[in-house]
């Protein structure tokens, strides 16, 4: 770890982390490359904005289970089950044959089935696209990403596509929740039952009786092609989209790079018994330990966590504060077209974070 990056986590461990009535504890997965530096920011920001959490580092490099199969530690298992909530930096996936994804290895042992990345504009940082404000809802347990595939005979792979009545009406539902809950006046269903009947018709129904059970919200459904064509066409005809698996995993993706990338994109993984917020751009192993990582998707996914913890002052003051940095622009890290340091721009927010509190 750099030096910078050391004196940051050291000062955030001795200024704080703070002891409030009420506090309530929090599992940190710091994750890879740059990982450990953008959590480091994220613990500094929260210490300067006096939020009500401590923070309970654990580690998840894969350990060896007695069945010889590598998976998620014990005391990471534990952490997050007994306090029910969590952060995660970006983890590293080698590829190739036998490694497994530790990002849905964690989703599907805590099932967490319902992935929530809104997608928003930032003010005075300009892309092609303005006033985009669209949230994508994606299944997260099932899908292709179930994992099972074999090999029929040589040559021939068959992987199989996984979708329950069970799975789809939990995330239906819950997108119909989460409109009604943040004011918002759509859902889209987004499928491919012309071509699926069976596995996207199932999906499909489930979100018509979800509709039908949730009168007060518009419903629509719409083809995952179509929602491509319209999405880089004009955005703001979605509003809430709610999709199987990989629908959702390309088309967050479609969105995010919308409003300037994965950077400036939070996301959360909802479960039925806790949440784990994360950041879902990579490693970037190229600058890790040089100050010039960009912790604003880390930092706005803590902002999820904050209001999903019912924190919600705490969670505007560091919102804003971080908007505000980006749209000065005197601070924006090399991604956002700048040349500040992590270390710098973490400052900044932390500067306005105590203006607003003063």
């Amino acid at each position: 770890m750099a030096g910078w990056c050391r004196s940051l986590v050291k000062g955030v461990r001795s200024v704080g982390v703070r002891h409030f009535s009420n506090v309530r504890t929090v599992t940190l997965i710091p994750g890879d490359g740059i990982g450990p530096e953008i959590s480091a920011a994220v613990q500094k920001i929260f210490s300067t904005a006096q939020v009500p959490i401590n923070w309970e580092e654990v580690d998840v490099t894969p350990v060896k289970g007695p069945d010889g199969k590598f998976g998620i530690p014990p005391a990471a298992i534990d952490s997050v089950n007994r306090h029910g909530i969590g952060l995660k930096g970006p983890l590293m996936t080698p590829v190739g044959k036998g490694h497994r994804s530790l990002n849905l290895a964690i989703r599907k042992e805590f099932n967490l089935y319902a992935n929530v990345r809104p997608c928003r504009s930032v003010e005075g940082y300009e892309t092609l696209y303005r006033d985009v404000d669209v949230v994508t809802i994606r299944e997260n347990t099932e899908g292709e990403y179930s994992g099972i595939e074999h090999e029929i005979v040589d040559g021939v792979v068959q992987s199989i596509k996984l979708i329950t009545e069970q799975a789809s009406r939990r995330v239906a539902e819950y997108a119909f929740k989460y409109a009604r809950d943040n004011g918002r006046s759509k859902v889209t269903a987004v499928h491919k039952a012309n071509i699926m009947r069976m596995s996207d018709g199932l999906f499909l129904c489930c979100c018509r009786d979800a509709a039908e059970r949730n009168p007060d919200i518009r419903f629509e459904e719409k083809y995952l092609d179509t929602v491509c064509l319209n999405m880089v066409q004009d955005p703001s005809q979605y509003d809430v989209l709610v999709m199987p698996n990989l629908y959702g995993d390309i088309l967050s993706d479609l969105c995010a790079g919308l409003v300037g990338g994965l950077g400036l994109t939070p996301s959360g993984n909802i479960g039925e018994g806790g949440a784990v917020f994360e950041s879902v751009h990579g490693t970037a192993p190229d600058i890790a330990g040089e100050d010039k990582a960009n912790p604003t998707a880390l930092l706005l996914s803590a902002v999820m966590m904050l209001r999903y913890m019912d924190l919600q002052s705490h969670a505007t003051v560091i919102e804003q504060a971080c908007f505000d940095t980006i749209r000065e622009g005197n601070y924006r890290t090399g991604d956002l077209g700048g040349k500040a340091k992590c270390s710098e721009f973490t400052d900044e927010i932390c500067k306005k974070i105590e203006e607003s509190n003063s």
